[in-house]
């Protein structure tokens, strides 16, 4: 069991890598394997023809060889919590790569090849220090899930809304102001998580989101929800919650929202609920604590008895 828990030298590293060359090894394990002293990765990484999946998390790697790019069969990458500064401009020759975790790292770009990684479905950027992100995400046309948050992003590209098969974007924990009106492309995403950001407003084509389930603006600057967030139809979580002083008053046809089952607007200046609440036939949680509405609002109580209330008046 020694053996087990030895981590291995540059030397180890490198026979380790000739040998599963050799073999034509497919699945390659070294998370956590490898000793701190490894910043890089040795060059002949590129002989590993046939690996569709390689695991190199957990290390110290500041920097993947440019020979990486040879992986033409790696459909599974993961390299989270690392100290990655960047990635090299071959990384986009990857154009098998399906799953790709990148979280906790060092990276503030990406480099502009990496929209030829069309096959790309999972990708995971959390933990590092984007600013932003670059255009070219927008090729991505076959990523499912695109998770963002903890980082610095300031702004979403444009181009986002040609990535037409997202169906969870989570930007939680950043310093975005604004969504491009884009976002309303995205007819197959089902969760939106904007928790913790500077967000003062939705784009109106939120409403185009037919498929959305979830969504979370929680914790930011929002002063209105737009109407057309009524078309959103399928939304089950509402989060508005935590938007202080900044927000005022629920959509009027709120009602529309049939699917909906948890609606949280604590800690906001919502006084009254718009008539259309009544309609509201599947909510079951609704959170209104540290908001100045009558307790408990006449609307609820037409609801039944189905429905658990968190009011504590702001006011105790």
């Amino acid at each position: 069991s020694d053996m087990v828990d030895q981590k291995l030298s540059l030397i180890q590293v490198a026979s380790l890598i000739e040998s599963s060359a050799k073999r034509g090894t497919t699945e390659l394990n070294l998370r956590g394997k490898l000793v701190d002293q490894i910043e890089w990765l040795p060059v002949s990484l590129g002989k590993l023809q046939d690996v569709t999946e390689l695991d190199i998390s957990e290390n110290r790697i500041m920097a993947l060889p440019s020979t990486v790019g040879s992986l033409r069969y790696l459909t599974k990458l993961d390299i989270h919590s690392n100290q990655l500064i960047n990635l090299p401009d071959t990384f986009g020759e990857l154009s098998s790569l399906i799953d790709l975790d990148l979280h906790a790292n060092q990276l503030k770009s990406l480099p502009a090849s990496f929209g030829n990684l069309t096959s790309l479905a999972n990708l995971d950027l959390s933990s590092n220090q984007f600013k932003i992100l670059p255009d070219c995400i927008g090729k991505l046309m076959n990523l499912r899930r695109l998770i963002a948050e903890t980082n610095e992003l300031e702004e979403l590209p444009y181009t986002i809304g040609s990535c037409i098969s997202l169906v969870e974007l989570r930007l939680d924990f950043n310093q975005l102001k604004a969504l491009p009106e884009g976002i309303g492309k995205l007819e197959k995403l089902e969760i939106l998580t904007l928790h913790y950001n500077r967000i003062k407003g939705l784009p109106t084509t939120i409403g185009s989101l037919t498929r959305l389930r979830e969504l979370d603006v929680s914790f930011n600057e929002v002063e209105g929800i737009p109407e057309s967030i009524c078309f959103a139809t399928s939304l089950v979580k509402l989060n508005v919650s935590r938007n202080f002083a900044d927000l005022r008053a629920l959509p009027r046809s709120i009602g529309n929202l049939e699917m909906l089952e948890e609606l949280d607007i604590s800690s906001n200046q919502i006084r009254m609920l718009p008539d259309s609440f009544e309609f509201l036939a599947k909510l079951r949680v609704f959170h209104a604590d540290e908001t100045p509405l009558e307790v408990p609002p006449r609307e609820v109580i037409k609801l039944g008895a189905q429905v658990c209330i968190y009011c504590r008046s702001a006011i105790s």
